[in-house]
């Protein structure tokens, strides 16, 4: 996000002489002081931005500075172009479409054609089938929240369904697995946390400001938590033919073994334990069958009789 900002930033000020530091707040939606960290950001990555004070002062480049196209080359052009409009389908209402047409606008004609085919060879869809996305208003509001250095408040429900008032001072937004996520500094807990967005309600932007603490120096947990060795379990699966499609689909082809004189298929895979996998597990309904380990083929057969025990009722 920050970086999209940048070279946004950047294809302006190529394209205006001088500027002013609030009309470029407005229009990414933060305030005055974060774009003076982004002029700072450019001069320290060697683009020489001004600032001119008086009447009719601004934001601009040095005299006579001109930025290099060949700084970056068409592939990673390419890979940028493919970022933000897979970014893009996330949530709407940022300017990617705009940046991706300024960055189509420099690419030289001679190469246009072969430049649009490389940025379409891979699009990551992230958004739901057939609905609006139900988390795009808390996106919205906590990306506003992080730009301006405002703190925000919410109700947090955890997976034992308690409720907790938590006032938070946000500092990313991480997609995982498919599910949103906020790494904030949470005041009740005086640390920083991971809340799943799912698990937010009643979200307010205050009208405090904090100041942005550094970042945790160990492996921050979107890296190494989700994948550290005692958080793993290790199942082995038995796929029937009617789930063999979407086990290749979820697993990869190469993990799925024909099981002699049957017409089944093994799988071994390592997955984080918690609700989410059993409830990947029971997706599979009876198609799938957990093999081991046992206390895991135990929950998803418990879970399986408490579904059949409720239908049985109504």
């Amino acid at each position: 996000m920050k970086l999209e900002r940048l070279l946004s930033i950047i294809v302006i000020l190529i394209n205006r002489r001088i500027i002013q530091a609030k009309e470029l707040a407005e229009r990414f939606e933060v305030s005055v002081r974060t774009i003076y960290r982004d002029i700072d950001a450019l001069n320290n990555a060697g683009i020489p931005v001004v600032t001119y004070q008086g009447s009719g002062g601004g934001i601009g480049l040095a005299e006579g500075y001109r930025l290099d196209r060949n700084l970056l080359t068409n592939d990673e052009f390419a890979a940028i172009v493919t970022a933000l409009r897979s970014l893009s389908t996330t949530y709407t209402g940022d300017s990617h479409g705009h940046l991706v047409d300024k960055i189509n606008s420099i690419i030289p004609e001679s190469v246009s054609e072969a430049f649009q085919i490389k940025t379409s060879q891979m699009l990551i869809d992230l958004s739901p089938w057939g609905k609006r996305n139900p988390l795009e208003d808390k996106l919205k509001l906590i990306k506003q929240a992080i730009g301006q250095l405002h703190l925000i408040r919410f109700t947090y429900v955890n997976v034992k369904g308690e409720s907790s008032t938590r006032t938070v001072e946000p500092y990313t937004l991480i997609m995982k697995g498919q599910q949103w996520y906020l790494y904030a500094y949470c005041s009740m807990r005086s640390g920083f946390r991971m809340f799943k967005l799912n698990r937010i309600k009643e979200l307010t932007v205050t009208n405090s400001v904090y100041l942005r603490r550094p970042l945790p120096e160990e492996p921050l947990p979107w890296d190494h938590d989700w994948y550290r060795e005692e958080n793993l379990a290790r199942l082995q699966l038995r796929i029937f033919p009617p789930a063999r499609q979407l086990a290749e689909e979820s697993f990869g082809v190469d993990q799925l073994h024909k099981e002699t004189d049957k017409d089944s298929w093994l799988a071994a895979i390592s997955f984080p334990e918690d609700n989410w996998l059993y409830g990947f597990i029971l997706s599979f309904g009876e198609h799938v069958e957990v093999i081991s380990p046992p206390h895991i083929r135990q929950i998803i057969q418990d879970k399986a009789m408490a579904i059949a025990a409720l239908y049985a009722k109504t």
